[in-house]
């Protein structure tokens, strides 16, 4: 509903929309991070299932009030017939690959999955963290709850100041910052942090703060995008595949990680090299930058005056 809304748009509108709807994410994720442990205490398991299950069916319920176009009858007909089912199916892979193939879409496209494919060292920090500084599983969650709080301000920073910019400039700048920002993990990894004064756990907060603030209001921009290239008819479908593209370069990037860990020797209990792979991983970002011609070039202000002029 979201692409479809925002098909045809500005870049700040479709910001806007994708905000609102990212911002509620994140705030359903502060409030679950808050309230879940202390509810499973005080009312137990089944009665926490019992909400989670409740929820969805309200959305259910809700959905009910959508205002959709019908299609015609003819068409209806079709589509729930065997072979017309089949012939429809067929016809919109031929739609989603005929828009695909567009450069419009598909060089974009090739950008976010390069974007999300270059090499993480997630995994090998949260095994430095848990079995080398040992923080607890309640730490971790309070950990979560800090991110989900970010993730929220990061909607917010996005939607205040950044979505009228044009994406090339946010790609760039926010790529740069993380890369930098990223590097302040060698400080908890080689012990600085404590020479400077600060602790392991208010270090691990304050950064997790900071780097899921920049790469949640980095990847609203993905979001944006994806959903203003989507043409007529197939918006829903195509947007699911532009997600999926981005989230196979997350996983193509997780397994680069992975194996840049095997190669440098980093283990669940060897963390000599530990500092070099999070250096690695950092710059590898700054790969894709020198691609981001690929992106589409155009100045949201004229954007915002042609569709008030149309």
């Amino acid at each position: 509903m979201v692409v479809e809304r925002a098909r045809g748009e500005s870049q700040s509108t479709s910001g806007s929309l994708q905000s609102l709807c990212w911002g509620s994410s994140a705030f359903g994720g502060v409030v679950s991070a808050y309230f879940s442990g202390s509810l499973v205490d005080t009312y137990g398991v089944r009665f926490v299932f019992g909400v989670t299950a409740f929820l969805p069916l309200m959305t259910s319920a809700v959905a009910v009030l959508v205002n959709e176009h019908r299609l015609p009858s003819s068409e209806r007909s079709i589509s729930f017939s065997g072979s017309g089912l089949i012939e429809s199916s067929r016809q919109q892979i031929m739609q989603i690959w005929t828009a695909v193939k567009q450069p419009n879409i598909f060089l974009p496209t090739l950008f976010i999955f390069l974007w999300q494919a270059t090499p993480q060292s997630d995994s090998a920090m949260f095994y430095f963290v848990t079995n080398k500084i040992g923080f607890t599983p309640e730490f971790l969650g309070r950990v979560t709850l800090v991110t989900s709080v970010a993730s929220l301000l990061g909607v917010g920073i996005y939607n205040s100041f950044l979505k009228a910019v044009p994406l090339r400039k946010i790609f760039l700048v926010t790529t740069i910052l993380g890369s930098a920002l990223g590097m302040t993990q060698v400080l908890l990894v080689t012990g600085l942090n404590r020479k400077l004064g600060i602790s392991d756990e208010w270090f691990s907060i304050g950064d997790s703060l900071i780097l899921t603030i920049l790469g949640q209001a980095s990847f609203m921009p993905v979001l944006v995008l994806a959903a203003r290239l989507c043409p007529l008819g197939v918006e829903a479908t195509l947007f699911a595949t532009l997600m999926s593209i981005s989230n196979a370069g997350s996983v193509a990037g997780g397994l680069v990680g992975a194996g840049l860990t095997q190669f440098l020797g980093v283990t669940k209990d060897n963390f000599e090299n530990l500092a070099l792979l999070i250096a690695v991983c950092n710059l590898s970002s700054l790969l894709p930058l020198p691609l981001l011609g690929l992106l589409p070039d155009e100045s949201p202000v004229a954007n915002d005056g042609q569709t008030q002029g149309d």
